[in-house]
């Protein structure tokens, strides 16, 4: 009953901060700030879990790599997005409907949808914070396997930015350093900063948790990630069909000739 308690304050804390971020977005007209604040959301609800358990020292264990993965995924993304307008993912929505009606869809299947998805995603976070004890071996495992996805990320994304940043690159395929042995090694990494979430929550004795760790890992793969970015760079990125054929999709690998 204290774990389910506890789930639920953090689920009313991620989907108060997505109702403000709502807020701001009908100010702006700019759907996508939710990008924005997908990473802080979980930063909240492991705070608002860790609070309520009293702040027990087992959960730096998780609270110092969300901290770090959130926010850096926050900042990236803002930085990234900034200036640009809203995504074409949330343009294409508003079509056919007026500010106000799209403001009432979006409340609801934008960001309420993904308030209550942090929360869901986040059970490995509840899981270590209200943990009464820490099996040490498997969570430094956890954290290791975090701290390779995380590096494998960042040096992805600092490698993406850097060539979209050259103007004589702009419309080519990005086809070097980490995305020479995959076509998303951004993905790739944050699957296995998931992975290492995963295993602390087993490492807390959070076997419940480990679910929506899988759930993001299928997210990425078949929902908001790999499957649509795939169908979208085929269509609009003239040399991409190329480049995947000698390319793998996710997990790295020599390039084909």
């Amino acid at each position: 009953m204290e774990t389910l308690m506890a789930f639920l304050w953090g689920l009313l804390a991620s989907m108060g901060l997505m109702t403000l971020v709502w807020a701001g977005s009908v100010r702006r007209h700019d759907a996508s700030l939710v990008d924005r604040f997908w990473g802080l959301g979980f930063v909240v609800v492991t705070l608002v879990w860790w609070g309520l358990a009293g702040w027990p020292s087992q959960g730096l264990w998780i609270a110092i790599p969300v901290l770090v993965w959130g926010l850096r995924l926050s900042l990236f993304i803002t930085w990234r997005n900034w200036g640009h307008g809203e995504d074409g993912r949330y343009t294409d929505m508003r079509e056919g409907l007026s500010d106000r009606a799209f403001a009432a869809r979006s409340l609801v299947t934008i960001f309420w949808l993904q308030g209550a998805l942090v929360a869901v995603i986040g059970l490995p976070m509840l899981a270590v914070t209200n943990a009464a004890s820490i099996w040490w071996p498997l969570a430094a495992l956890g954290v290791a396997v975090w701290v390779l996805g995380t590096l494998y990320e960042s040096v992805a994304d600092a490698q993406m930015a850097r060539f979209r940043g050259d103007p004589a690159r702009r419309g080519k395929v990005m086809d070097q350093g980490l995305w020479r042995y995959s076509r998303h090694p951004n993905y790739f990494g944050e699957i296995v900063v998931w992975v290492g979430y995963g295993l602390l929550a087993l490492a807390a004795g959070g076997w419940w948790a480990v679910p929506s760790a899988i759930l993001m890992i299928v997210l990425i793969l078949r929902v908001s990630g790999v499957t649509l970015l795939e169908k979208r760079l085929h269509a609009s990125r003239p040399g991409y069909a190329d480049y995947a054929r000698r390319t793998n999709t996710l997990i790295p690998g020599p390039p084909r000739s």
